[in-house]
């Protein structure tokens, strides 16, 4: 009996997916649970597990082709009809051979070898699902459509080169434009003077290197920001629509935008309230890592309820960061740079952080905002605060 997979529910109301690396081939005998392909969705790329034990007998998908759930990804032969399979058929000359798991005419078979191309991930549309000479030549021509070369693209000023929207980028659009379509976004913006909180981070290096740790200004900004969201709960939360309610958070978990070579994924550090600058730091470190080699779970995606966004790193100063839906707030910062500064009177040269706050203004008023972000300024400008009020 042949078991066909169709793409299972993913959670997280994902709809679709892109194969991005098959680990087995047809013909290969699978155990239940074991991982069988890779899917890029749109949060994460996820392992699927085989429901069975059996034999691939087919692929229905090619790597980079998209999926939809509900859509068969394998066809999986049973064990029972394994075993039938690999009794061998007898005649009055001996054994026949097996056949290929794949039925083909042997002219497709031939053309196919001829061209290059795989004929197991060739769909066939003859009787029985037998592979044509139609089929292979279809399936050529859809891989040189699928890769264009730069020269054959082109509008009516020049050369052009199209880029498909999916993946990491098509979850930021998704999420953009949820941003954009359900919030009344405003962005206020202030200095910091984190003179001092440059000099305790430069003299703390040392201890964090010797436990393997980069230890960046990230930890602070995140607790400066817990502390903040404990005297202003409000922004430490999200509107249920539906039933036309904010929804305060108590507790804290902190997303942070991570620039990857896909595009940009938003890690979340959880419980941020329940650990040190040490152990964020390290909490950050692998879960950067991880986003960046796309091995981190659909769980360390989910379940923010205030984001930052450390553009500072790449240059940038000022911004209007983009909230992440459904957050209401989201606080960008800038590049610290030397600027002169009025202390006690005096012109003097101080570390200055550009800081950038943009909220949803149905939850917040504009009050609300500037007292938060005045409060985040002062655990930044006097970073023993935050030591004091994490005991």
């Amino acid at each position: 009996m042949t078991f066909e997979f169709k793409l299972p529910d993913l959670g997280e109301g994902i709809t679709e997916g892109e194969i991005v690396k098959w680990r087995v081939k047809p013909g290969d005998e699978v155990a239940e649970h074991q991982a069988i392909v890779d899917i890029e969705t749109d949060k994460a790329i996820v392992e699927v597990p085989s429901p069975r034990k059996g034999r691939i007998l087919k692929l229905n998908k090619t790597e980079g082709e998209a999926i939809n759930v509900g859509e068969t990804i394998v066809f999986i032969e049973a064990p029972e009809e394994i075993a039938k399979a690999n009794r061998p058929s007898m005649s009055v000359v001996g054994s026949l051979p097996d056949e290929d798991i794949i039925t083909a005419s042997p002219k497709a078979r031939t053309l196919a070898r001829k061209l290059g191309i795989d004929i197991a991930k060739i769909n066939g549309t003859g009787p029985g699902g037998v592979v044509t000479e139609k089929d292979v030549l279809g399936a050529n021509v859809a891989a040189k459509v699928a890769e264009p070369s730069l020269a054959q693209a082109s509008d009516k000023s020049g050369p052009i080169e199209r880029v498909p929207i999916k993946g990491v980028r098509k979850a930021i659009t998704k999420n953009l434009l949820a941003s954009k379509n359900n919030t009344a976004s405003v962005t206020g913006m202030d200095d910091a003077d984190v003179t001092e909180l440059w000099a305790l981070r430069a003299r703390e290096q040392k201890a964090a290197k010797e436990k393997g740790l980069h230890l960046t200004f990230l930890p602070f900004f995140i607790k400066a920001v817990q502390h903040a969201l404990q005297t202003h709960p409000m922004l430490n939360g999200s509107v249920d629509e539906e039933r036309e309610e904010i929804v305060v958070k108590k507790y804290f978990n902190t997303g942070v935008a991570v620039d990857t070579p896909d595009g940009l994924m938003v890690p979340v550090v959880k419980d941020v309230n329940k650990k040190t600058i040490l152990e964020l730091a390290a909490e950050l470190q692998e879960l950067s890592k991880k986003a960046r080699e796309r091995k981190i779970t659909l769980e360390e995606l989910k379940g923010s309820t205030f984001t930052i966004s450390n553009y500072g790193s790449f240059g940038g100063t000022y911004a209007t960061p983009i909230i992440n839906y459904p957050d209401v707030a989201i606080l960008g910062t800038g590049k610290i740079s030397d600027k002169p500064w009025v202390k006690d009177g005096k012109i003097v040269i101080r570390k200055i952080l550009p800081l950038s706050l943009t909220f949803d203004h149905r939850v917040v008023d504009g009050v609300e905002a500037a007292a938060f972000l005045t409060k985040v300024i002062a655990y930044l400008e006097d970073p023993a605060m935050i030591f004091i009020e994490s005991m």
